[in-house]
């Protein structure tokens, strides 16, 4: 996509027309590291976090001695909050999947080993054609019961504008007789190509008036519904906000205008609507898109309040503006982030290899370089478990290694004990091997071979950070052994909490905890 340079031409109309006016939410580009975005979700039961020195003046412990250590696994360690996520529906919806058999395609999509999680693209006259209940199509139903059935959460995205949907259009009948449309106009002849297909589209000429009053009151509705439906569900791991325009990644680029009278009205508008999600889901994160306001719509004050409420973010490619990838790759430590990276929908062609790197290699090390915590498995408009396996059989390498870093990977890297007025203390620097912060917060808990819990306590938001080790100190009562210890660990995002499995080589439980034994040679 050429979008840079409309976005370049949308910058000079901006300050000619809104230059004076200081009503707008606009939120300057900036750079992410140093930004204020406040300081992260809540850190219940906070453990110190050090330092923690042994010797005087400054002694606050009397000496300590590292008793185990642990080493990174070279498993794929699947966690909630990072993974590679293995498309059923996107653009197209169920024409997308090159199958007969679209149910047996899905199950075989479900099945697709590299996959941890799944994700579907729904239009809004898919879930709820009529007013007052959720009607969710069978391909819908089969992929929820799937999901369940294989333990992979899903992540989903209602669309309102799907120009790819050439059989029906996006929005039901209810809101299409109500509410007033808006033809998309082209003046930048040059980009005619690129438009051809919305424009060969009925469905993807237009934009809704979306701050028509009858479409608000739709919308809420709509998201009261799907909340009550997915929200806080054990088997959703996601669902992508909605946004203005084509398939609600907040843009109809090529087309020069959008359906508001100014940008005032639009902004608001969509704020509002950030609003209603923000509500209705309370417990599931929403994941907003990096997208650049080309269209003139508020999404910088969009992706500034979805940050700060501790929500995600994400982006629909890795070969993109400087900007999104500014803000995915210097996002807070506790965001986490997805990139959506289509493989090609044709099968992998040697001949595209430039410097013995495939297109496939490139894109796979880009979206590692920037820091996020999903990949999209997803051949552009051709999706089955055959095409992507032709890829992986192609560039098995690639894939292992992004399944063996993606997201956070975290484990007890140092455990220190010492002994305090009969107290057993316990001093554990974590580490993260992977290539994200925690997209929440780490609660770490020590329980006894009984499986009671003798300490509990959470690190700061996002910690520990990749490469580096965040210790955290656990007074336990007094009397207590060290061998035979149970340490584990869950992630807290949006007062819901998911067990975390720890990413070390030694041995660990069924439940993803580790028992703590010395095993530190001293031989050295």
């Amino acid at each position: 996509m050429r979008r840079r340079e409309f976005l370049k031409g949308s910058v000079v109309a901006a300050a000619a027309g809104l230059g004076a006016d200081k009503a707008q939410g606009l939120v300057p580009a900036h750079n992410w590291g140093k930004y204020d975005f406040g300081s992260g979700p809540a850190v219940p039961d906070r453990l110190d976090q050090g330092p923690f020195p042994q010797y005087p003046p400054d002694a606050i412990i009397p000496g300590d001695d590292v008793v185990m250590t642990t080493t990174p696994s070279s498993d794929v360690v699947p966690n909630y909050g990072k993974g590679l996520v293995t498309y059923i529906t996107a653009d197209m919806g169920t024409e997308e999947i090159k199958s007969s058999d679209v149910p047996r395609a899905i199950e075989e999509l479900v099945e697709f080993p590299l996959g941890q999680q799944l994700y579907i693209r729904p239009t809004w006259r898919e879930v709820q054609p009529h007013r007052g209940r959720l009607e969710l199509p069978a391909y819908i139903q089969q992929v929820i019961a799937l999901s369940k059935s294989h333990n992979k959460r899903l992540g989903l995205r209602v669309q309102m504008s799907a120009p790819d949907y050439t059989h029906a259009p996006a929005l039901p009948d209810f809101v299409l007789e109500k509410v007033p449309k808006v033809d998309l106009i082209l003046t930048d002849k040059s980009e005619e190509k690129a438009a051809r297909r919305y424009l060969d589209n009925p469905n993807g000429r237009y934009q809704p008036r979306f701050d028509d009053p009858f479409f608000q009151d739709a919308f809420k509705e709509l998201v009261g519904l799907l909340a009550a439906e997915f929200d806080g569900q054990p088997n959703v791991e996601f669902i992508d906000t909605f946004m203005y325009g084509f398939w609600g990644e907040g843009h109809t680029w090529p087309f020069s205008n959008n359906p508001f009278p100014d940008y005032q009205t639009a902004e608001r508008t969509w704020i509002k609507m950030l609003e209603v999600q923000l509500e209705a889901f309370k417990k599931t994160p929403l994941l907003t898109n990096t997208q650049p306001d080309f269209s003139r719509v508020g999404n910088s004050e969009m992706l500034d309040r979805t940050v700060r409420s501790n929500n995600w973010i994400r982006s629909d490619t890795i070969f993109i503006e400087n900007e999104q990838i500014e803000a995915l790759s210097n996002r807070p430590p506790w965001i986490g982030a997805l990139i959506e990276a289509a493989l090609p929908g044709r099968p992998p062609n040697p001949a595209e290899e430039i410097e013995g790197i495939s297109p496939t290699e490139n894109t796979i090390s880009h979206v590692l370089d920037v820091g996020v915590n999903y990949w999209s498995l997803w051949n552009f408009h051709q999706i089955s478990a055959k095409n992507l396996m032709q890829y992986y059989q192609a560039y098995p390498e690639p894939f292992h290694r992004i399944n063996r870093r993606i997201g956070y990977r975290v484990r007890p890297s140092y455990i220190w004990t010492y002994r305090d007025h009969g107290y057993l203390g316990l001093i554990v620097g974590f580490a993260n091997d992977g290539i994200a912060g925690v997209p929440g917060v780490l609660r770490v808990t020590v329980q006894d071979q009984e499986g009671r819990t003798l300490k509990s306590g959470c690190l700061d938001a996002g910690y520990p950070l990749p490469g580096k080790i965040r210790q955290a100190q656990l007074v336990l009562p007094q009397g207590t052994r060290f061998e035979g210890l149970r340490l584990k660990a869950e992630i807290d995002v949006k007062n819901m909490r998911y067990p975390v499995r720890w990413a070390c080589h030694q041995k660990l439980n069924e439940d993803g905890s580790l028992t703590l034994r010395p095993n530190l040679s001293r031989e050295v």
